[in-house]
């Protein structure tokens, strides 16, 4: 996902550039064209990628109710990584389109098992 959106076309194309991405400093001290990886997920110094990210993999990621009181502050913590520089607004609806985008694929990808198990059922 983050390799197709916006920010990670703007890494892709402008990564080799050291005027927009000088990997000699230290995160904290970078001022980068765009957000990597570990601006996101490793914030504070975290090793734990998972920490602000919005797949739940205890629950199995397309199965997650995703509005259960249990992920409230994972998506707070999430929301509040994208204010920094966009609106809160704007990070709750795009983590709402996020949502919307896992359960058509977890959708797609069910139909796909079960058309791959009765194929195999029928010997093919």
């Amino acid at each position: 996902a983050y390799d197709i959106g916006l920010h990670g076309v703007v890494y892709q194309v402008n990564k080799w550039d050291p005027k927009q991405f000088d990997w000699t400093k230290r995160l904290a001290d970078a001022d980068y064209v765009g957000p990597t990886c570990q601006y996101c997920h490793m914030r504070g110094g975290h090793h734990n990628v998972q920490r602000f990210g919005t797949v739940y993999t205890s629950m199995g990621m397309s199965m997650a109710d995703r509005g259960a009181p249990i992920w409230n502050e994972k998506r707070d913590r999430w929301v509040s990584v994208c204010d920094e520089c966009h609106s809160p607004r704007f990070a709750r609806e795009l983590l709402q389109a996020l949502d919307e985008a896992v359960k058509d694929a977890g959708l797609k990808y069910r139909e796909t098992f079960k058309v791959a198990e009765d194929l195999l059922l029928d010997g093919v």
